[in-house]
């Protein structure tokens, strides 16, 4: 009898070890639809490969997640912050992406300088220079930002966005347990087949491609011209660092700056960023998809992202998988990305309250400043063509989101000294 039971709970207990395990990778597979079209999107302007960029995407993040103890549930995907930068290397070098390749391993490696220098002053004085009212207004010009580039997306085809963006919000409001968590991935499925049926999916490039191939993996090479144009952009994606694992944080309802450290993902994000340049890889960062992701499913498990990231590595060797994620069209993403996006808007405006910011005049100009500066300068340079920021090469300059950062910590600095 007592055999019995014990066989009994033994199967009950792999029917629900089986039933996790397979909720698990449905869960990272959402994580790795939601990054998969903006990490390849950044090779495919830039003339780096791919196949490379989804390799060094899943090995960046499982070494994040090694830097940072497997607490943060984060992806780290293409950086679009090196985008100009590296098509200036590239045009420079007659095309020759090695030397871009070079640049951005340099810039690694002055995240990593960062980061041991914060560890040794501590992250406390850090800290004091980011309250709520700095960074709420930061985590909202993140998602406002993005979402343009959502909307030029979805302009494809705003039918075939519509139906894919209600999908998700239908899921994500009516749904109940387990499907609730599926509401991205559900929204691109029936996405998908819309297309499908309007005959707007290419699948050509999946017959083409061979079943299995080896990513055209490429060395480094250094000289200080390209150094000098790419490693700069460090300055600029920072706070955009700081902007996106607060994020995070706030999302997951923990302070990663505090524990882990910032530190530890400053580090994470530099030898990710180091180890994708060794290989052909664009620069790695932090992803607001993934943490849109996380915001809708409610599921913070850090193990879902490296399984994720194990996708990843994979799919630079599966050329089939890859092509058919690459059929997904554009507009499908676009509906996609815009949910995203506007969640990570909505959680600076949570930021800002669950903090109990005081609307005093002093935080209200700081919380104008940083919006001003980091939605509207990217409009006066598309009407004006004038760029509002801090020039620090010929062709680099810390605008738009990093350069109101900046202003707004500075400031809050200023107004706010005297407070505790």
């Amino acid at each position: 009898m007592t055999d019995n039971v014990l066989r009994s709970d033994s199967k009950l207990e792999k029917e629900i070890s089986l039933k996790s395990s397979s909720r698990k990778v449905v869960l990272a597979l959402q994580h790795l639809i939601a990054m998969f079209g903006a990490t390849v999107l950044v090779p495919m302007l830039t003339g780096l490969n791919p196949s490379i960029a989804l390799f060094s995407a899943g090995m960046g993040t499982l070494i994040f997640h090694l830097c940072t103890k497997g607490k943060v549930p984060v992806f780290l995907g293409s950086s679009f912050a090196f985008i100009p930068v590296v098509i200036t290397v590239n045009k420079l070098y007659n095309g020759d992406f090695s030397y871009a390749q070079g640049g951005m391993l340099v810039a690694g490696l002055i995240y990593v300088i960062v980061s041991l220098l914060i560890k040794k002053i501590g992250v406390e004085k850090i800290q004091k220079f980011l309250p709520s009212q700095v960074v709420g207004p930061m985590i909202i010009v993140i998602g406002m930002n993005l979402i343009p580039t959502a909307f030029d997306m979805a302009s494809n085809n705003f039918m075939v966005a519509a139906i894919t963006l209600a999908t998700a919000l239908l899921v994500n409001f009516k749904g109940k347990g387990f499907f609730k968590q599926l509401a991205i991935l559900t929204g691109v499925i029936v996405g998908y087949l819309v297309s499908y049926k309007i005959g707007i999916v290419d699948m050509s490039i999946v017959k083409e491609s061979p079943f299995i191939s080896l990513p055209p993996f490429n060395a480094p090479k250094f000289d200080f011209g390209a150094i000098a144009i790419i490693a700069p952009v460090v300055l600029a994606v920072f706070m955009e660092h700081i902007g996106d694992i607060t994020t995070n944080g706030q999302v997951v309802g923990k302070n990663f700056i505090e524990d882990p450290g910032l530190n530890r993902t400053l580090l994470g994000d530099g030898l990710a960023t180091i180890a994708a340049s060794l290989i052909g890889g664009p620069a790695n960062t932090t992803y607001g998809e993934n943490t849109g992701v996380l915001a809708i499913t409610k599921n913070y498990d850090p193990s879902i992202l490296r399984l994720a990231a194990v996708f990843a590595i994979a799919l630079g060797f599966v050329s089939k998988v890859g092509a058919f994620l690459n059929t997904i069209p554009v507009p499908v993403m676009g509906g996609i990305s815009i949910m995203l996006f506007s969640m990570i808007s909505l959680v600076g405006v949570q930021t800002i309250k669950n903090n109990k910011v005081e609307f005093n005049t002093k935080n209200i100009i700081v919380m104008v400043t940083i919006l001003v500066f980091g939605l509207g300068s990217s409009i006066v340079e598309k009407k004006f063509g004038i760029t509002i920021g801090i020039p620090v090469t010929k062709t680099v300059k810390i605008s738009g989101l990093s350069f109101a950062a900046i202003v707004g910590v500075a400031l809050n600095a200023v107004l706010n000294k005297n407070e505790k």
